[in-house]
């Protein structure tokens, strides 16, 4: 039996596409850097083992004001609040568990490659059974993705303290590698191999090897996987000097950049999944359309008319559902200091920009 693979479902490629368009605007490059080996003892210089060899790696050209453009773009076109500021290279894409999920990011990391020329990335996963299930993915869309991507070779391996040699070669080959670990066998910044040097890695500690490729790290399921704000997991992924990181989870805690949301709701209601079941319900987040509700108008004589609004609000703790009272023509983005309401049609008295007008 052999799975078959669809390569066109709508919300899939457009996971895709919001990945690769925070990169709009990066051309294709090819890093290339210098991998030494540390010689403990001099007389090795003598036996022809001082062999520096050339290690490829990814790099960004894009600078952070142009990031952010991409990125706000990306989340108007998702209904997603856009970002004041660009808060790190860290990215989150929500996706319900069952609608394809690994399959999207694995996808992502050929068209991350053929559009700008990436190619180290690493996928960081919470346990040995959801590291076993990529790999075993990896392997049954090998196929298919060959077909997809005119035969372009893609490397995978998962990560072995004890074939340290692998490591090296990330580093130094030309062709897509994807290096697959589990958090437990990266958080252990004191007795890890991982940040020990090793003579398999030519002296080098791993770790090294890892960041000087700069690495798009992708996440599974993340939460599980950082231990909160200050967590080991967290460290340890910053330990790699991601060049980004990409965080795909069904449950997003803290959800960073948001640039595609797939919420169990939406996979309902586009037939992806067959039910929902509720045990509670909270309403979070849901400012991601321009709100206004009128609550009362004032129309006095000699004086401008005003209107009491509800509106949502950009606070220095998040976006606050408030009541306002507003002017004839008033904009509204600068009343609530969101983008959101950058397009909201203005009244028949300010009709040169968006706002509030009363008829």
């Amino acid at each position: 039996m052999k799975f078959r693979f669809e390569s066109d479902l709508a919300y899939q490629r457009a996971a895709i596409e919001a990945a690769c368009d925070l990169f709009k605007g990066q051309e294709i490059n090819r890093t290339e850097f210098t991998v030494s080996r540390a010689q403990a003892d001099p007389a090795q210089a003598e036996l022809a083992l001082e062999d520096d060899g050339l290690g490829v790696g990814n790099r960004l050209q894009l600078l952070p004001e142009e990031i952010l453009a991409n990125l706000r773009a990306v989340q108007l076109r998702h209904a997603l609040a856009p970002a004041d500021a660009l808060e790190g290279m860290n990215f989150t894409i929500e996706m319900e568990t069952g609608t394809g999920k690994t399959y999207v990011y694995l996808r992502t990391i050929f068209e991350l490659n053929r559009r700008f020329g990436l190619t180290k990335f690493v996928i960081v996963v919470p346990s040995v059974a959801i590291r076993e299930g990529v790999a075993k993915t990896l392997e049954m869309t090998r196929d298919h993705f060959r077909a997809l991507y005119a035969g372009q070779p893609m490397d995978p391996f998962v990560y072995d303290s004890g074939k340290l040699g692998q490591v090296r070669d990330f580093a130094t080959s030309a062709t897509i590698k994807v290096m697959v670990a589990t958090i437990g066998a990266l958080n252990k910044l004191d007795t890890n191999v991982f940040y020990t040097p090793h003579e398999r890695t030519g002296g080098d500690r791993p770790v090294d090897l890892v960041r000087a490729t700069r690495p798009v790290v992708i996440v599974d399921e993340p939460q599980s996987i950082e231990g909160g704000a200050f967590g080991k997991g967290r460290e340890a992924l910053a330990q790699m000097k991601p060049l980004c990181t990409l965080r795909y989870s069904a449950t997003p805690k803290p959800p960073y950049h948001m640039i595609y949301r797939l919420d169990a709701v939406d996979a309902y209601e586009q037939k992806l999944v067959k039910r929902i079941d509720v045990a509670g319900l909270e309403i979070s987040g849901a400012h991601n359309a321009p709100y206004l509700h009128v609550l009362d108008l004032k129309f006095s004589k000699g004086r401008a008319p005003t209107a009491t609004v509800e509106v949502d609000v950009q606070g220095a703790g998040g976006v606050l559902r408030q009541t306002r009272v507003v002017q004839d023509g008033q904009d509204l983005a600068e009343l609530t200091k969101r983008d959101v309401y950058r397009d909201v049609p203005s009244g028949r008295s300010s009709a040169a920009r968006p706002g509030l007008g009363f008829s």
